[in-house]
């Protein structure tokens, strides 16, 4: 495949190529991956830039040391934001070919910044592949909490108050969350492959494969114009002349080229993802049970777990955690790849383990365990750390400062830690202040029924944007010890409000591996705060558990 990307580079006089993660839509996770077809790196976030004499494969934090040893053959890795393509030698006036279709304009300015000659030119792998038409499917109100017309008219409100005469909506699942519509386009996500205009007047040109959509789909939509994929250009003739909105992070060039050959676009951000960031009373309910069932599930597998004195494999436990999740009826498929990382393993932070690297537990490994599921209705994402055997002093000091950055997330006050970048200095401090720290945000996002990672909340260094009721987000601190291994604690929480006092409650019913906690670190407040976490846990699922299953669970209550 690097042969054949570089007889492209030299037939079309170019000095380089630029190949992304993502697909057409933007999608995290996505069953079309022709970065991994070209550099065999398997991770959710990269992108690589092939020269006519090097390779370069560029990752975040949780994946250099998975992208070295997937790719480090044929590229060398570099770590974002520390070096962008921009920063490279000798990058000054070369011709860089990318597809038009998968980069945003403010992504190829992020990388380059204007150092380089951007040429658009459409590389064509060889390997299409076809996938299932699945129908989509509507929810209910007792579902989503809110009518797609209620969603639209809020839409409209901020049209015009914008004097906005068009949005396009090219993110999937803001357009999913607009319609309260849902597929399966993705592996992992219950999402369809959709985009859209939305007039001011509240007409919805929905561009999409229709052979997904059934007659009563179609029924139920009024102001709802069904639109080819790639027919944007000739909807676009038929609209009156206006203002347009894009966004600047889902719009391709392609499709902004073709929207700007009509129509001047004035504005560069998608109201739908702050709409969607909040959710409703009925999101929150429904996520709650997605919770509760999940934490059943966790709850008898960390029993079987601790318990069980066989050999165990990474493999064997994923497939031990999933047979737990798939007695509830209303489980339907994991929202991530599960990553179950022993000893070593658990150093690499999006570690998948296959027949190559699947390892056997020794006695006094700890295991990094990070799974997820979608269920009827909602997401959920859960990290636990935990140990069979003797652990030392040493990582049991680790593991506790990191829970100690997970107890401050959740006991902030949210007055005055108002976003994600103040709340992440929270999660660090403990490990900050012995010369410890992890490459990686301490929280995400997550959408409701969608996406396990949804902006534009988060909790990192660099997120300003301002928490509301009714966010969801992740908290997740950890610390990796290259070769040696991996300690994260995740649980999702939520933005819940008294008296207009808002704060972060615990989505997740998990408990936490008490024998990895040196006890004499933890404040009296963080020790009260396990117990009643615990007593909480024991209160809510208790019922559903066999009778060693709640003598172990009651043994945690301390």
């Amino acid at each position: 495949m690097i042969k054949d990307i570089k007889k492209f580079i030299t037939y079309n006089n170019l000095d380089g190529y630029i190949i992304p993660k993502n697909d057409q839509y933007f999608t995290e996770y996505s069953n079309i991956n022709n970065l991994a077809n070209v550099t065999n790196f398997t991770g959710s976030a990269g992108f690589a830039l092939i020269l006519s004499n090097k390779n370069f494969l560029f990752v975040d934090g949780r994946y250099t040391i998975q992208a070295n040893k997937q790719s480090g053959n044929n590229f060398k890795i570099l770590e974002i934001p520390h070096i962008w393509p921009k920063n490279l030698a000798n990058i000054v006036n070369s011709k860089i070919g990318f597809d038009p279709k998968l980069f945003t304009a403010s992504t190829l300015e992020k990388y380059f910044d204007k150092k380089v000659k951007l040429i658009p030119l459409e590389f064509i792998f060889k390997d299409i592949v076809k996938f299932k038409e699945n129908k989509i499917f509507q929810l209910k109100a007792q579902i989503s909490g809110e009518s797609s017309i209620s969603k639209i008219n809020k839409v409209k409100s901020y049209m015009d108050k914008k004097k906005i005469n068009y949005l396009y909506s090219s993110a999937s699942e803001n357009v999913n969350w607009l319609l309260n519509i849902r597929g399966k386009d993705l592996p992992n996500s219950p999402l369809v492959n959709c985009k859209a205009i939305i007039s001011g007047k509240g007409k919805v040109y929905l561009f999409i494969n229709s052979k997904k959509i059934s007659n009563v789909v179609k029924k139920n939509f009024k102001n709802l114009i069904l639109c080819e994929e790639d027919n944007l250009f000739n909807v676009l003739k038929i609209l009156k002349n206006g203002s347009f909105c894009i966004d600047k992070n889902t719009c391709s060039i392609f499709d902004q080229e073709i929207i700007k050959s009509k129509f001047n676009i004035n504005h560069y951000n998608d109201p739908i993802y702050e709409l969607k960031s909040v959710k409703n009373k009925t999101e929150i309910k429904n996520t709650i049970k997605a919770h509760l069932e999940d934490g059943v599930a966790l709850t008898k597998f960390l029993y079987w777990f601790k318990t069980n004195k066989r050999k165990l494999s990474e493999k064997k436990i994923e497939n031990k955690l999933e047979n737990f999740r798939k007695k509830s009826k209303n489980y339907l498929y994991p929202s991530f790849d599960t990553i179950a990382g022993s000893g070593p393993n658990g150093a690499i932070i999006h570690y998948k383990s296959n027949n190559k690297t699947n390892r056997n537990l020794k006695k006094n490994d700890i295991l990094l365990l990070d799974s997820g599921g979608q269920y009827k209705w909602g997401t959920t994402d859960v990290t636990r750390t935990v140990c069979r055997g003797k652990i030392s002093n040493n990582i049991k000091n680790v593991f506790t400062r990191v829970l100690k950055g997970h107890i401050a997330v959740i006991n902030c006050d949210l007055k005055k830690y108002s976003s994600g970048y103040l709340i992440d200095r929270l999660a660090r401090k403990s490990l900050t202040e012995v010369g410890l720290d992890y490459s990686h945000g301490t929280g995400h996002g997550v959408g409701f029924f969608l996406n396990v990672h949804e902006g534009p909340q988060a909790i990192s260094k660099y997120n300003k944007i301002k928490i509301k009721k009714g966010m969801i987000l992740s908290n997740e601190p950890g610390y990796y010890l290259k070769n040696k291994y991996g300690i994260r604690i995740e649980n999702l929480i939520y933005v819940d409000e008294i008296n207009n006092n808002i704060f972060f409650k615990n989505l997740t019913y998990a408990p936490i591996d008490l024998e990895l906690i040196n006890t004499k670190l933890l404040s009296r407040n963080e020790k009260n705060y396990l117990f009643e976490y615990h007593l909480n846990i024991y209160a809510k699922i208790s019922k559903y558990l066999t009778k060693p299953e709640r003598k172990w669970l009651l043994s945690l209550i301390n």
